[in-house]
């Protein structure tokens, strides 16, 4: 095995573990949430990833992060909801991947303004795929939690989109702050 295949298994393997580890310390995460969903910082690991690895690395990490979920407890009703927000949600968050080479780029030609447009872009991506999973889900799967009265899809984007606004904030400025403060430590070993 390469020493390169080994450091990409090593990294994909620790910041998964850190993703899980985040979001399960209950003062690192904040849960008010009945049926699940949290502000957390949990998944800046995973677009760390992706941001170093591409989208193989971050959606391998996200797969990981997502059956971690499982095993550590998630709110699973029927097997097809698992699938769609554990193994579907957390994978798609790897998307952010696709901005890795441009981003990494930008920082070694020091275009702070890019390589933050360029997090945020993956960051959205990642972010948004998640939330459509755990939307449809909300409505297919949660619906019967939706005040008397409320359409069930509203229940849906408020309940989800409420935890995942700013979820996708808080990592769109951990995730540049990283990068733009430890640029020699994030980007990509060649």
């Amino acid at each position: 095995m390469s020493s390169k295949r080994t450091l990409f298994l090593i990294e994909v393997a620790m910041f998964t573990g850190l993703a899980l580890v985040l979001d399960i310390i209950p003062f690192l995460a904040f849960k008010i949430w009945p049926n699940g969903g949290s502000v957390s910082f949990a998944m800046i690991p995973v677009f760390i990833v992706a941001f170093r690895w591409g989208i193989k690395g971050g959606l391998t990490s996200g797969l990981l992060w997502g059956l971690l979920q499982i095993v550590f407890g998630a709110s699973i009703l029927t097997p097809l909801q698992g699938f769609i927000e554990y193994g579907f949600a957390f994978t798609v968050l790897g998307f952010a991947g696709l901005f890795a080479k441009p981003l990494q780029q930008a920082i070694k030609n020091g275009q702070t303004k890019v390589s933050f447009i360029y997090i945020m872009s993956g960051v959205l991506i990642g972010a948004t795929l998640r939330f459509i999973a755990h939307f449809y889900a909300g409505i297919v799967f949660w619906g019967q939690f939706a005040p008397e009265g409320q359409e069930v899809w509203i229940y849906s984007l408020v309940y989800n989109g409420s935890y995942m606004l700013p979820s996708f904030i808080l990592s769109t400025i951990l995730v540049f702050f990283l990068f733009h403060k430890q640029p020699r430590t994030l980007l990509k070993a060649a």
